[in-house]
């Protein structure tokens, strides 16, 4: 059960750096970029979430494959 409570504990840990990313990028980068690319409208947005929440993904699974891959 050790094991299983670390796994438990850095997937909360990287969670919470994660929603401090996130919290970060929609307060400051996201209006920005608004600003900088006015001629998407209101589409600017959900373009920029949409990668944002590709990437985070593709790095969230990327950790959770590498952290449990099997050594053989």
């Amino acid at each position: 059960m050790g094991e299983r409570l670390k796994i438990f504990a850095f997937v909360a840990f990287l969670g919470f750096i994660l929603g401090i990313v996130a919290d970060v990028t929609a307060t400051y980068v996201l209006p920005a970029l608004i600003e900088l690319l006015p001629s998407l409208g209101t589409a600017t947005r959900f373009i920029i979430s949409g990668l944002a929440g590709a990437c985070l993904t593709l790095i969230v699974v990327s950790i959770w494959a590498y952290a449990t891959s099997s050594e053989r």
